[in-house]
C-alpha cells in the first residue's frame, strides 16, 4: 500500500482528503502544520507528499526543499496564476492543484504522478556522509561515526536526522526547536545549544566537524552526502 503524507492546516479539507485517498487504497498521514510535516518527513518518509503550499507556520517550499528530488510532490493552493504555478514547479512539485478543487482530481493526480515516477529509492535506508565517516539508518533507527555505534537520546536522534536531512543546509535554533519537540516554545531556542553540545560529546573529536556552528545564524551538518 502506498501512503500520503497530507500537509494542510484546514480540518475539513485536510480529512475530505484522507477520506477519498483512503477509499482509492492509500494509506494517510495527516498534518496540521508544517512543523508536523517536517517531523513526519523525516521520521515516516511517505510514498507521495501532498502539501498546501500555504501553512500559517513554516513556508510550503521548505518541505519541497526537504522532500528533495527523490519524493514525489503534488502541491495544494490557492495561488492560481501561471506565475506561481511555475514558481511551485521549480520548487520541486511534480503537479499543481488549485483550491477551490475537486477530491476526486486530487486522487487522480496523486495515481498519475506515482505511475509516471515509479519505485522510489527507500528515503528510510542507510545514508551515508563524509566518506562513510557518519551513517544514519533511520529505519534501524541507528546512527555510527567511524563504525561505532552512537547512542542517542530521542533529542539527540531528532537533532541529527534533521541535520542530515538536508547536509549543509544552515538551520536556525528556531527551526531545529520545531523538529525536536514537534512546535516552537518560547525560551526554549537556547536549549537547541545543549542538545547541540551533548552530541558533539557523542561524537568526540570529529563533533564540531559533524555539526557546524554558523555564527549569527545556526548548525548546519558539515559532512556532505555520498553518492
Amino acid at each position: 500500500m502506498k501512503t500520503v503524507l497530507v500537509v494542510e492546516d484546514e480540518r475539513d479539507i485536510r480529512e475530505l482528503l484522507r477520506r477519498y485517498l483512503e477509499r482509492a487504497g492509500f494509506g494517510v498521514i495527516t498534518a496540521a502544520t508544517g512543523a508536523e510535516g517536517l517531523s513526519t518527513l523525516e521520521t515516516s518518509p511517505p510514498d507521495l507528499l501532498l502539501l498546501d503550499l500555504g501553512l500559517p507556520d513554516v513556508d510550503g517550499t521548505e518541505l519541497l526543499e526537504v522532500a528533495g528530488a527523490d519524493l514525489p510532490v503534488v502541491v495544494l493552493t490557492a495561488r492560481s496564476t501561471v506565475g506561481d504555478r511555475i514558481a511551485g514547479l521549480r520548487a520541486g512539485a511534480d503537479d499543481y492543484v488549485v483550491k477551490p478543487f475537486s477530491p476526486t482530481e486530487v486522487v487522480l493526480r496523486v495515481q498519475a504522478v506515482l505511475g509516471r515516477r515509479g519505485p522510489r529509492p527507500d528515503p528510510a535506508g542507510l545514508r551515508s556522509y563524509g566518506g562513510g565517516v557518519l551513517r544514519v539508518d533511520a529505519a534501524r533507527h541507528e546512527a555510527s561515526l567511524d563504525g561505532t555505534m552512537l547512542h542517542l537520546t530521542p533529542s539527540e536522534w531528532a537533532l541529527l536526522t534533521a541535520l542530515s536531512n538536508t547536509p549543509g543546509r544552515v538551520y536556525s535554533r528556531h527551526e531545529l526547536v520545531e523538529r525536536i519537540s514537534g512546535a516552537a516554545y518560547e525560551g526554549y531556542e537556547r536549549a537547541v545549544d545543549s542538545h547541540v553540545k551533548n552530541l558533539r560529546h557523542k561524537l568526540g573529536a570529529r563533533g564540531p566537524e559533524v555539526v557546524e556552528t554558523v555564527v549569527g545564524f545556526g548548525y548546519r551538518l558539515g559532512l556532505r552526502a555520498d553518492d
